[in-house]
């Protein structure tokens, strides 16, 4: 019986793909429980897996400074990379995501049983040798990535695993993200609305003018508080939002991580763009209203009918009463699920 104990699992993906990656990670605690599990993981990801409590440590890797950093360098950072990974004497590696420097970390970390994503055309997954391989990845468009990740683990025999990611909050964060709250005034007890105005690219991005509309048809016609959440590629947006959004918003910008989920975990509803906070906002429950644009693949959505995803050919062209329908619609929900639990 195939029974390893000491685990490397690398999960190289952007902070919303390692979201996604929770349930396999999961899965993977469940099938080996007696293993040591370590997670390589870029560094936004590390927090993310660190609250999921999946596994036993993390090895934290700039993937992007190994990809696209100076070459010298970034051949120097591999091989200390490759240097402790071997330290480390891992029995089994499970390579998630499976790009061809992560396929190649694996084949050198010298564990004698290696599981890899098929991707064709992105993965050295010939460098693989668990028997029976998983199936090669079809359809990446259509087919969710929570089951691409929970496909790698089928020679596994892992079945029947639990397809929602879920993060719990830490108390710490959450006392934290208090004070932050009692600072800016936004503990009156009304309703809480996040929104996140960035997105990796700017065709991603529903305008900010449209998001500034939407925050005053929240605070004008429903009495909440409008949180606006900015990670340190949108700290540029802050002047622009200082200047047309309403005065009572709250501008939340320095936040780690497990503090964003503590925060999400208090809103009633986020509105967001295409983003991993948005994956993180779903994994802590709270109900999103994503905004996306017909180009982006069915295979990144939030899962549970909870949420709303409003799509058009060009992002700009949502409009501001759609998403103002669709959050109003979480907000009667929440209060209606409220009514009936008091």
């Amino acid at each position: 019986m195939f029974d390893p104990r000491n685990i490397l699992v690398i999960d190289f993906g952007q902070l919303g793909d390692v979201v996604l990656s929770l349930p396999a990670l999961g899965a993977i605690q469940k099938r080996f429980p007696r293993a040591r599990i370590t997670v390589a993981v870029g560094k936004p990801g590390a927090e993310v897996v660190g609250l999921s409590g999946f596994a036993d440590e993390t090895l934290v890797v700039d993937r992007v400074a190994l990809r696209d950093g100076f070459k010298p360098l970034s051949i120097f950072r591999l091989f200390k990379l490759v240097k402790d990974v071997r330290e480390k004497k891992f029995d089994f590696v499970i390579d998630l995501h499976s790009l061809s420097e992560t396929n190649l970390l694996g084949f050198l970390s010298g564990a004698p049983k290696r599981l890899y994503s098929r991707r064709p055309g992105r993965s050295l997954d010939y460098l693989a040798n668990f028997h029976p391989p998983p199936p090669v990845e079809t359809d990446h468009r259509k087919r969710h990535l929570i089951d691409r990740y929970l496909d790698v683990l089928i020679p596994l025999e892992v079945e029947n695993a639990d397809r929602l990611p879920a993060l719990k909050t830490r108390l710490s964060d959450a006392v934290a993200l208090e004070r932050i709250l009692v600072k800016a005034k936004a503990d009156a007890g009304v309703p809480l609305v996040g929104l996140f105005p960035g997105a990796g690219h700017p065709s991603r991005r529903w305008p900010l003018e449209q998001f500034a509309s939407l925050a005053d048809f929240l605070i004008r016609n429903d009495q909440v508080k409008i949180l606006v959440f900015l990670g340190p590629e949108e700290r540029a947006f802050i002047k622009d939002i200082l200047q047309q959004f309403p005065p009572s918003i709250v501008i939340l910008d320095q936040l780690t991580i497990p503090q964003l989920a503590a925060a999400q975990a208090r809103l009633a509803a986020f509105v967001s763009n295409d983003t991993g906070p948005m994956h993180i906002a779903a994994a802590v429950g709270t109900p999103v209203v994503l905004l996306l644009d017909k180009r982006a693949p069915e295979s990144y959505l939030p899962q549970g009918d909870r949420h709303r995803v409003i799509y058009n050919s060009v992002i700009s062209d949502i409009s501001v009463d759609e998403v103002y329908v669709a959050t109003r619609s979480i907000l009667a929900a929440g209060r209606t699920a409220t009514l009936f639990a008091s």
